[in-house]
């Protein structure tokens, strides 16, 4: 009797095919259980804990935005769509609309906008603090790191502020 017949089968009885198959899965079957990886998101490994301050700029059309954003209150964070949670409102600073108007010598100064739609909208600069994992690549918050530029959202009780990015990041010692 020949060890291999006519049809790829050992001995007339299993094919080729099915013991390489059962190889690869009792390959990866070891791989997985044996040799499993590192553990853990990036954030904890070989990380530290600080407080880190957000500054995110704010504008919004509401009447009166200091009844609904009040400092020391807690407020949701959103960092690219993914919930963080709470974060305190460390500091709220009103930015002045103002046009830019020529000078007869041609320089140009910053005024405040005369218009009456300027009375509609107010602009915030609202410092955000909270704790962040300190990576070698920098904060992360949650799962997700935190840099100038990066899209947040707050949102409370009756107000959410979309579409809003980071204007600066600072570390606390």
């Amino acid at each position: 009797m020949a060890i291999l017949d006519s049809q790829g089968r050992l001995f007339g009885k299993v094919s080729i095919l099915d013991i390489g198959a059962a190889l690869v899965i009792l390959s990866v079957i070891i791989g997985i259980f044996f040799f499993p990886g590192t553990s853990g998101t990036v954030a904890q490994l070989g990380s530290t804990t600080k407080p880190v301050e957000v500054d995110v700029w704010v504008r919004t059309a509401m009447s009166n935005p200091l009844n609904s954003l009040k400092v020391g209150e807690k407020t949701n964070l959103i960092i690219r769509n993914q919930p963080y949670g709470n974060v305190t409102i460390k500091a709220i600073r009103e930015v002045p609309q103002t046009v830019a108007v020529p000078q007869p010598d041609g320089s140009v100064k910053s005024l405040p906008d005369p218009r009456p739609q300027g009375d509609i909208g107010r602009n915030f600069i609202v410092t955000l603090s909270g704790t962040a994992q300190i990576t070698k690549n920098g904060p992360v918050l949650g799962n997700n790191k935190i840099k100038v530029g990066v899209p947040i959202e707050i949102e409370g009780f009756n107000y959410n502020f979309a579409n809003l990015n980071v204007l600066d990041l600072r570390i606390q010692e």
